[in-house]
């Protein structure tokens, strides 16, 4: 289609029902779609005027449902895809240039005659792009150029993975067009993976891409991180009445480094006292025996932080196995469980360097009396500062979100649906 048929199959409607699966059933959620494809569209043609074929592509973010600092000890985690996204309006072009201009930013633009790893773009959307593409023509894949013009609602802090979204945007539009769609979802997420860890110089995890690239709830066993188990859940939490509501709590996120390495630190050091590799080749009821000699090598931090994870582990297999049932009282029960744990054992809810600022701990405080014992509330990815999540009665979501701002601040609450597929091209 050219920019024309988007724009008036937008505005007549045509994409309404592709639009819905994406983004929710409401006409105010479709409503709201259009007028961001109608916005990326009129962004495109400002950047490619003369551009005369395009696709249009779409990647989620995702958030952290259960298994809370597990992941990078082998562990297991629940995660779901969210109605929030990354969206593309793209041209492909026959020489061997990517340029893609993200709203708000400068236009990256990659010479795929050029993908070697460039030290000077580490940590930057350039390294990403240049990455995704080596990793693409490594596995014998002839790249052609395309330019793209990129919007997104998965904004950088907002712990729903803004990285892994952009990656799996990227991964997907190259896939679709000059790899057939053959990579699978689990491929796409490693691609991500590898450009985030080599070109972009971060040592992330598996866990983002994959759910961003896989779509809907996502249940994943890192026994082997190699090769991790995911098993699809099938959920819906509309249907149960419910919403996931993303609070930021507005936290700085500016030298807290320091205290996310510690949380893998301290695990890892009674990984190390019990002649372990990681947490999840220790056994727990050892590691609750030999407490009194683990604490002549350890700190009590750790072991508490080891606690947390034997029991955080097994909570987010629980947490599978009660969405499967669709036992969602029993679900919001180990949701709570989870958020006391990373509370009293993880201690990750703020840094003990300022004490004295605990936005998440007031957001949860604050949740849990407007929630009045329906739904449940714990922290929200990483910890520290940023954001809380909520499972809240749809009927009261609306006035939960006005709560929320009226303390954090307007914009701070994310309302949002679990969205069932990954990578997506809108098709007329």
């Amino acid at each position: 289609m050219d920019i024309h048929g988007l724009i008036s199959g937008i505005s007549e409607g045509r994409f309404d029902d592709q639009l819905r699966r994406l983004y929710g059933a409401s006409d105010r959620a479709v409503l709201r779609s259009r007028a961001r494809y109608l916005s990326a569209a009129e962004g495109f043609s400002r950047f490619c005027p003369l551009c005369e074929e395009i696709h249009v592509y779409s990647a989620p973010g995702r958030t952290e449902i259960g298994g809370n600092h597990t992941d990078h000890q082998h562990g297991c985690v629940l995660a779901a895809a969210v109605s929030l996204d990354m969206i593309a309006v793209v041209s492909f072009r026959d020489d061997g240039v990517i340029r893609i201009k993200s709203e708000g930013y400068m236009t990256d633009e990659i010479d795929l005659g050029a993908l070697e790893v460039n030290d000077a773009e580490k940590g930057t959307s350039a390294a990403l792009i240049r990455g995704i593409a080596a990793k693409f023509t490594e596995m014998g894949v002839n790249i052609g150029g395309f330019d793209a013009y990129v919007t997104s609602e998965v904004k950088s802090g907002s712990g729903l993975s803004s990285s892994a979204a952009f990656e799996v945007l990227i991964a997907f539009i190259i896939n679709e067009k000059y790899n057939e769609g053959r990579a699978s979802s689990a491929e796409l997420a490693a691609i991500g993976k590898f450009a985030e860890n080599v070109y972009f110089g971060k040592a992330c995890g598996l866990m983002d891409q994959m759910v961003c690239a896989a779509g809907g709830f996502v249940a994943v066993d890192f026994a082997d991180p190699s090769a991790p188990v995911v098993t699809s859940v099938d959920f819906d939490f509309d249907k149960e009445g419910y919403s996931v509501c993303i609070t930021d709590t507005k936290g700085s996120h500016a030298d807290l480094s320091e205290d996310y390495s510690a949380v893998s630190a301290d695990m890892q050091q009674v990984a190390d006292a019990m002649g372990a590799s990681c947490l999840r080749e220790a056994d727990e009821e050892e590691f609750y025996r030999l407490i009194p000699q683990l604490r002549n090598t350890c700190t009590d931090r750790a072991l508490l932080r080891a606690a947390h994870f034997f029991a955080e582990n097994v909570r987010a297999a629980e947490e599978t196995r009660a969405l499967s049932d669709g036992d969602t009282e029993r679900f919001f029960g180990l949701v709570e469980e989870s958020g006391i744990s990373s509370a009293e054992l993880l201690q990750n809810l703020y840094t003990v360097r300022k004490p004295e600022d605990q936005p998440l701990m007031l957001g949860i405080m604050l949740s849990k009396r407007f929630l009045g014992g329906s739904g449940a509330v714990r922290v929200h990815g990483g910890g520290f500062a940023g954001t809380i999540q909520a499972f809240v009665p749809g009927y009261l979501a609306v006035d939960y979100a006005a709560e929320m701002e009226r303390i954090f601040g307007e914009g701070c609450c994310y309302v949002l649906t679990v969205r069932p597929v990954g990578g997506y091209e809108l098709l007329l």
